[in-house]
């Protein structure tokens, strides 16, 4: 079957492309895309069956490679700045022909896929690849539709990814070769001079983003998963943070690990599959996602294979952002409807690596949104280049800023307006440091945390006696069975506490100057939930 026979409304440049290709295979499965992928040696087969690839020079997303077209439709729906950078529609243009010059003669791939398992809410997209290892990620991480809904497919946008295509920064108006440019009035996104398969995903969650709000669907960077009474639970969090980790629980069902909406029906995935870090993965602390790397058919990014064929997990020589994709299904237990009901918790995840924040708090509503706003972790030498020893903080607004096209005041106005009307407690979950900052504490085991979480989500927190944090407000559990009681107070783990007080100071002065930006746009009372100086 030709891609001549897609059937997209308003994208004459998707047309083109596909005029100009010479072969253009559509909707291959899985199994095809992963024998051709081998054939054509875009990856090598490990000991069992995953197909390994490298990215080359790009491990991780281009941030700073990123822009929005800047058209009259939608330029005051985005919200400007750092993350949402704009584009001239002239460069977009020169970009646009760029890419029909490429597909001339070339043998591409393309996939009828959507975001969004709640098909009230699910966004249309077909993605034309230049390699096959690519179609079969996005098969992995997005919802295939029936193929009762593949022969009516209409995409709602395209998404075009040609990695050998470089951009001339000087002549497309870019900032490097390699570009994600987001079209929204033309209902396309390209993306040119970069291997790294999360540049598509990301860019489904990015329009997800911008187009849901307005549903009053909330969109969310997250993974989610429930208990046995239908109980699900929302995890925030940044990368390594333990997101994707911590969902995947064998007391509890997985729906997703990373996208997910809350409409007024309950929530639903983005996605129809996992995308995990791999680096330094333990099959004993996490089985279930370790027990993906030995399947057949999962994308492996950037981990050292071995001459024997077995992969090196802690081998970060080529990246610390080692990751594995497979689809849900390779998790037992996951909810394979891609939905389930309102929240009963909200975790929201960070892994300060300053040895100040306890290991689980208790959030009023407002404080909910102040710490969402705020989208607080800590990065550490060794988790990007150029690090040096001394922890970074890191506040990514709404946990997931370079996705969030908005005023992240709309996101947080409407989680906090849901987490009102279903009565949804909230945690903030500490998985850093203890004890001292980075290089002198340890980190919180996964063993606590997990005792931590089961606490919380099983309602044993509520009948505990807690502690006021003199710092940030929120209430500290004093006991929880199970756990040594010093590790719920981060103070009492310091061996010189007057450090620890010259520590907190500073990182309360950090959110609070991080705050600022919000000042003017929150009610007083989310302002005053936030820490205070002492």
């Amino acid at each position: 079957m030709f891609l001549s026979q897609i059937r997209i409304m308003n994208n004459h440049l998707n047309n083109q492309i596909i005029d100009n290709a010479s072969i253009v295979s559509r909707n291959l499965s899985s199994e095809e895309l992963y024998e051709i992928s081998h054939k054509n040696g875009e990856g090598q087969l490990s000991k069992h069956g995953a197909l390994v690839v490298k990215t080359g020079k790009h491990t991780g997303r281009s941030a700073n490679d990123k822009f929005f077209v800047k058209e009259n439709d939608n330029k005051d729906k985005i919200h400007w700045g750092d993350t949402n950078v704009p584009i001239s529609e002239e460069n977009y243009q020169k970009i646009a022909r760029s890419f029909l010059e490429f597909a001339k003669g070339k043998a591409i791939y393309a996939h009828d896929l959507m975001g969004g398992a709640d098909r009230n809410h699910s966004l249309k997209v077909t993605i034309i690849t230049e390699y096959a290892w690519h179609g079969l990620f996005a098969r992995h991480l997005l919802v295939r539709p029936t193929s009762e809904e593949v022969e009516s497919f209409i995409a709602d946008f395209t998404i075009i990814n040609f990695p050998s295509l470089k951009m001339d920064p000087k002549f497309h108006g870019t900032n490097s070769e390699t570009a994600i440019i987001v079209n929204l009035k033309e209902k396309v996104i390209l993306i040119s001079g970069t291997e790294y398969a999360g540049e598509t995903k990301k860019s489904v969650f990015t329009l997800l983003n911008f187009l849901l709000p307005e549903k009053k669907v909330m969109p969310m960077h997250c993974s989610v998963n429930a208990g046995n009474d239908g109980d699900s639970a929302i995890f925030f969090g940044l990368s390594g943070t333990g997101k994707t980790t911590l969902s995947a629980d064998p007391k509890r069902s997985l729906l997703g690990d990373d996208e997910h909406g809350w409409s007024d029906d309950g929530l639903f995935n983005f996605e129809g599959g996992c995308y995990a870090k791999l680096i330094r993965l333990s099959e004993e602390a996490e089985p279930e996602i370790y027990q993906t790397t030995q399947m057949k058919g999962t994308v492996i990014e950037n981990v050292i294979m071995k001459e024997n064929g077995l992969l090196d997990l802690d081998d970060n020589s080529l990246t610390e952002n080692t990751r594995g994709a497979y689809p849900l299904d390779y998790i037992p237990g996951v909810i394979k409807s891609g939905k389930a009901n309102h929240p009963k918790n909200i975790i929201m995840l960070t892994a300060d690596a300053f040895g100040v924040l306890p290991p689980i708090a208790k959030l009023s509503p407002d404080q909910a949104m102040y710490h969402f706003l705020s989208g607080y972790t800590a990065k550490v030498a060794g988790t990007e280049i150029g690090l040096s020893n001394e922890p970074q903080a890191t506040f990514s607004t709404c946990f997931g800023a370079p996705f969030m096209p908005r005023n992240p005041i709309e996101y947080g106005n409407l989680l906090k307006e849901k987490i009102s009307k279903y009565n949804v407690d909230c945690w903030l979950v500490n998985t850093g440091w203890s004890g001292g900052v980075y290089g002198v504490g340890e980190r919180i085991s996964i063993k606590n945390t997990r005792r931590l979480l089961d606490a919380a989500l099983s309602g044993e927190l509520s009948n505990v006696e807690m502690r006021k944090d003199k710092n940030f407000g929120f209430f500290v559990p004093l006991e929880v069975n199970g756990i040594d009681g010093s590790v719920l107070d981060p103070r009492s783990t310091w061996a010189d506490v007057s450090e620890y007080d010259l520590q907190a100071k500073k990182l309360v002065s950090m959110f609070i100057e991080n705050f600022i930006k919000f000042e003017s746009d929150v009610e007083e009372k989310i302002l005053n939930s936030g820490p205070s100086q002492i």
